[in-house]
């Protein structure tokens, strides 16, 4: 837990009604995906800020009714229409630990303050009653960006005040800001754990405006609906899918191990044998986080006909499963035309896995529900 120090100038915290929207307000490529998350649970998506075609189009295909406001930073949220719910999750590149860790102070990650100044005009447009509630979704990378200071500064721009760094110099996987309005927590999420054959560790920073609810709904355990089904070009059953990572492909056992790429060209780069055999997967390990323009590699290995052994690159389809997402969610755009590969495994890339998109989001809506009946 930790406390903040000092106040600046308080924050207005409203207590109007719920007005049964949600806006997905993000600078990834989501294409929908929060949308999704959120109308299985009977709020409905209003608006979203998104500067590149493909994600535009898919969106607009699962969700017409929604309005595109185009470049934040074009934009003022006294202007825009009130939400209940504002999630977004500013570009990662500077945060990665793969990427140039140039952190909040890089051209891509600093968009976030563009989303923290958004939500305080639409705060001061309504009298501190809108958004009740603001979601921050990025890499796990942001806790130790700029040795915590960054993790730290996204920490207080939620506060509108300062928060110590902790004792130890390192950020908790899960942590809550009490004592004032709002009341922020946050929580590391790996998507392995939410119905998903893929690792993907990403952080979740909830802002609660109105009261004490950020903490019930990241640390409150809920039961996921399961969202996808069988479906055409469904590929090969993944790692950690069930079944200890063996399945049956065509009618032969078959161990299915995903490799670490991005570690083996490492590898080779540093002649390191050990780091390269380290990068082949175990049977039954979910596959690493996917990347964009890294298409992942899988192995296929069976143990009573070596013969059939093959490695291969996994499907945009395979993709699209390892994100949760129905298959064909990315093929086509708003207007019937096919999207391409190249741009679906860089919207894929980039999103996050709806099962953890889902958990954050029916905690979110259960909890607006009540607020909604104690209003009366």
């Amino acid at each position: 837990m930790v406390r903040r120090v000092r106040r600046k100038a308080p924050a207005r915290c409203g207590s109007g009604e719920k007005s049964e929207m949600i806006s997905s307000e993000t600078y990834l490529s989501t294409f929908g995906v929060f949308p999704l998350a959120v109308a299985k649970h009977g709020i409905r998506p209003e608006w979203a800020s998104e500067i590149e075609k493909a994600p535009i189009s898919i969106t607009k295909r699962h969700f017409p009714y929604m309005e595109h406001v185009g470049d934040v930073t074009q934009l003022h949220g006294g202007r825009l229409p009130p939400v209940d719910v504002l999630t977004f999750g500013s570009p990662c590149q500077n945060l990665s630990q793969i990427g140039n860790r140039d952190g909040l102070a890089g051209e891509q990650s600093g968009l976030f303050y563009e989303a923290i100044r958004i939500i305080n005009e639409m705060r001061c447009a309504t009298d501190g009653q809108y958004p009740q509630l603001a979601i921050w979704e990025n890499v796990a990378g942001a806790f130790s960006s700029a040795m915590g200071a960054d993790f730290r500064a996204v920490l207080e721009a939620f506060a509108d005040g300062e928060i110590p760094m902790p004792d130890s110099g390192k950020w908790a996987p899960a942590g809550l800001v009490p004592d004032g309005c709002p009341e922020i927590a946050w929580r590391l999420l790996d998507s392995q754990h939410f119905q998903s054959a893929q690792s993907r560790e990403r952080v979740f920073v909830i802002a609660d405006y109105r009261g004490q609810r950020a903490s019930q709904i990241l640390f409150n355990p809920l039961p996921l609906h399961k969202i996808l089904g069988d479906g055409e070009e469904s590929g090969l059953p993944f790692p950690g899918a069930g079944g200890g990572g063996a399945s049956q492909t065509g009618g032969n056992h078959a161990e299915v191990r995903c490799f670490h790429t991005r570690k083996m060209r490492g590898a080779v780069q540093y002649h390191d044998p050990k780091m390269f055999l380290s990068a082949i997967g175990k049977p039954g390990a979910p596959c690493p986080t996917l990347l964009t323009g890294d298409y992942q590699v899988i192995a296929v290995h069976f143990p009573d006909a070596p013969e059939k052994d093959y490695i291969r690159k996994l499907t945009v389809t395979e993709f699209e499963m390892l994100m949760g997402l129905p298959v064909g969610w990315t093929k086509f755009g708003h207007e019937g035309q096919h999207i391409s590969d190249s741009a679906r495994f860089k919207a894929l890339g980039n999103s996050i896995v709806l099962g953890c998109a889902e958990y954050i989001m029916a905690l979110a809506a259960s909890i607006l529900q009540k607020q909604e009946d104690s209003d009366g």
